[in-house]
């Protein structure tokens, strides 16, 4: 089958404001994860991995951290003209207004789209720890001519009433939309499950012209809002389920459609545990389909003494005497003597003095732990900018953030 030619447009402009402080003053997809990466990442490699290299990624809330980020990593060819990855902050080409929605975001930036002149674009959101092969979305929206394919997920019928439920027929054919539903619709193939949508589309590049300037005119700004649901039963649109198609290098022990929303701090710690063990939910190392990293030229991690359960540790991390237990250890990281550290992240830079305590804890980058605190679960003492979620994990804010307070 021949390949169409492609447009990704992601959408990395979240706010993230759960999330909080680990986004005080950057965007949510330029939030890091794991040893090496930043949340963006994902979708990014998804792209590539899948040989779709024209990406346009639009940037709104706090965008520096971001547009720097991808500017020292994400340079693709600098000799055909159509491998790129190019942040697109907020043009305003239609007034004074900042993007007010996902819809308005991809219709402000249209002249790109035709400039480019695409037979389809894929409208991918940039907050999600994922893989997937786009492609084989692709294969299944040109088998069935459709205009539009919605990239969805099974869930559990219990689950239904925090999502957007999507009704199709066993061909894929969406029917009809439900907004978080107390009895939703299953899947035609599985009465226990049902389809929720996972915020990815792929159009025909004339459909999406004539959708986005539709909802212009009706001052709609968003695709699941209004976009998706006004073309359903006017124009052939599609669910592709998510989970039904592997990429290459899948472990057996790996979750079958790993996908999560890292949009609260415990989802997000979550996510970070599902990395760890000998057989992870999520295997960040699959060399048939890499999860791009940052680029450093850090050396290699320095352990003088310590004992290490279950943890990642990356580069140029100095570890003298520590215990460290289902943890992950980001870049540049410094632990002294007698520092011990349980189910917690570490990001980079981060300074641990001796005999700190960190338990539950994220520490966000550049912090420096003076002697003998203690942080988390079973501290007695408050400590300067931490943040207690809800959920019981402890964030301390970036030492970066706290001189701008």
């Amino acid at each position: 089958m021949a390949q169409p030619k492609v447009l990704a447009m992601v959408l990395a402009g979240g706010r993230g404001k759960r999330l909080f402080p680990l986004t005080f003053e950057r965007s949510k997809p330029a939030v890091p994860f794991g040893g090496r990466n930043c949340i963006v990442d994902f979708v990014l490699s998804n792209f590539i991995n899948s040989h779709i290299f024209s990406i346009y990624l639009l940037v709104q809330y706090k965008s520096q951290s971001i547009i720097d980020y991808v500017r020292e990593n994400w340079g693709l060819s600098s000799v055909m003209h159509d491998h790129f990855v190019t942040v697109v902050p907020p043009q305003m080409r239609f007034g004074p207004d900042w993007f007010q929605g996902t819809a308005d975001a991809v219709f402000q930036n249209l002249n790109l789209i035709r400039h480019h002149k695409p037979e389809l674009v894929a409208v991918f959101g940039a907050d999600h720890i994922y893989r997937m092969d786009i492609r084989k979305m692709i294969d299944f929206h040109l088998k069935n001519d459709a205009d539009v394919t919605v990239a969805t997920r099974p869930i559990h019928l219990s689950e239904g009433s925090s999502f957007g439920i999507i009704v199709a027929d066993v061909d894929g054919r969406i029917k009809g939309f439900e907004e978080k539903p107390d009895n939703p619709t299953p899947m035609p193939t599985d009465p226990e499950r049902a389809y929720c949508s996972m915020g990815n589309y792929i159009f025909k590049a004339d459909i999406l012209f004539s959708a986005l300037a539709d909802a212009q005119r009706k001052k709609e700004h968003d695709f699941g809002g209004y976009v998706i649901p006004s073309l359903v039963g006017n124009k052939r649109v599609f669910a592709y389920d998510f989970a039904s198609s592997e990429v290459a290098g899948i472990q057996p022990h790996e979750e079958k459609g790993y996908w999560r929303d890292v949009g609260t701090i415990k989802s997000y710690w979550d996510a970070h545990q599902d990395i760890l063990g000998d057989k992870p939910l999520f295997e960040m190392n699959n060399e048939l389909w890499p999860v791009r990293p940052s680029r450093n030229d850090m050396p290699a991690t320095k352990i003088l003494r310590a004992e290490i359960v279950n943890s990642l540790i990356a580069e140029g991390s100095i570890i003298n005497n520590a215990k460290i237990t289902n943890c992950v250890i980001r870049r540049g990281v410094v632990i002294e003597n007698g520092v011990e550290i349980k189910d917690s992240i570490i990001m980079d830079r981060v300074v641990l003095r001796k005999g700190c305590r960190v338990n539950r804890t994220i520490v966000d980058c550049y912090n420096v732990i003076e002697d003998n605190v203690q942080l988390g679960e079973g501290s007695d003492k408050p400590y300067l900018r931490a943040y207690q979620d809800p959920s019981g994990i402890t964030v301390i804010a970036s030492e970066r953030q706290s001189l701008q307070i």
